[in-house]
């Protein structure tokens, strides 16, 4: 069979990763297209993935709207090319449109009611399959598969991931020494207009407090303030995951990272306006199941919050009990990943 894996985004890199990997144990043939977004074309060299990049994320509306176009003309040639007999990605219109004109069965991955919202209407009519977790509060027509637990937990489930320490001790992380991520998003995608995160002073006063307390590590979509250049992240984006898990505490307006904190049992606070409104689900129940993280739209609420945890000794013992709980009560979800997928797909 073969499986064409579209990946436009970091975190689509780690979801799929192990997959990729499993398919191609399998048997299969694989076909990883790419977007130049982040660090996304960096991470699938770091992990030795074969891939071919078929667009790069615009600046502008006017850029990113040109973008999509080229990308879905570009996506539909390779189907042709690479004869899929299904295509795999997580929530996007142009795989699930290429997927379409070439008559491909496809299956995409999602968790974000928000990207429902915004552009259900054009992709979910266009989808084979769509896989999301159990706690997904849509409805959604067609043929619609969910599973226990979380899309982190297809590359962060004990089965798939053991933190490195080795990694970050020779970039000059010390491990058992207090140390801190924070990360700050840039809010350009198209499910982020009108809506913000940290403000400047907010950011400034969690630098300046958690700085007191041990060593901070920043990540940041935008260019860092001359300010913070000090606490720009050792590491390389592979190794991230490494960096959460033996942090003693991560902030953010990131939604992907405070749940992928979370889920690796370090303290998580997340604060951004989505937390205002009906916020999605993945992050309700990781918050109200499981008390892996404390999500707010008040970001003074968030910094307050912060210094609780930090100043309270028993913090890391609950998470790391809250972390077990929820182990036990997920799925590996790589192996629904691959299951849905080359079940979807056509037998040669």
């Amino acid at each position: 069979m073969k499986v064409h894996f579209d990946v436009g985004h970091p975190a689509h890199v780690h979801l799929f990763k192990h997959a990729i990997d499993e398919v191609e144990q399998r048997g299969h043939d694989t076909l990883v297209t790419s977007r130049e977004k982040e660090v996304t074309t960096q991470l699938l060299d770091a992990y030795e993935i074969d891939h071919v990049p078929i667009s790069k994320k615009g600046t502008t509306t006017l850029d990113l709207a040109k973008e999509w176009l080229v990308r879905e003309l570009k996506l539909a040639w390779h189907v042709r090319r690479f004869d899929a007999d299904v295509i795999a990605s997580h929530f996007n219109p142009g795989a699930a449109h290429a997927a379409a004109v070439t008559g491909t069965p496809s299956v995409i991955f999602n968790d974000d009611e928000v990207a429902v919202e915004t552009l259900g209407s054009v992709t979910h009519p266009f989808t084979s399959v769509v896989v999301t977790p159990a706690c997904f509060r849509n409805e959604l027509n067609g043929d619609h598969r969910t599973y226990e637990g979380f899309h982190e937990l297809a590359y962060l489930h004990p089965d798939r991931f053991e933190p490195d320490p080795d990694c970050l001790t020779e970039r000059g992380v010390a491990v058992d020494e207090p140390y801190y991520v924070l990360r700050f998003v840039a809010w350009g995608a198209h499910h982020d207009v009108g809506e913000s995160g940290f403000s400047r002073s907010a950011k400034r006063e969690l630098v300046e407090y958690l700085d007191e307390r041990g060593q901070v590590y920043i990540t940041s979509e935008d260019p860092l303030p001359a300010a913070f250049e000090d606490y720009r992240l050792p590491v390389d984006p592979a190794a991230i995951h490494d960096l959460l898990y033996y942090a003693n505490g991560y902030v953010g307006d990131s939604q992907t990272m405070a749940m992928e904190a979370g889920i690796l049992g370090t303290p998580a606070i997340r604060s951004n306006s989505f937390a205002d409104s009906d916020d999605v689900s993945n992050v309700t129940a990781l918050e109200e199941e499981y008390g892996l993280l404390h999500s707010f739209g008040d970001e003074r609420a968030a910094v307050e919050t912060t210094k609780e945890l930090v100043e309270d000794p028993d913090t890391q013992a609950r998470w790391e009990e809250r972390r077990r709980d929820l182990i036990d009560e997920s799925v590996d979800v790589t192996d629904t990943i691959v299951d849905v997928v080359l079940e979807a797909g056509r037998d040669e």
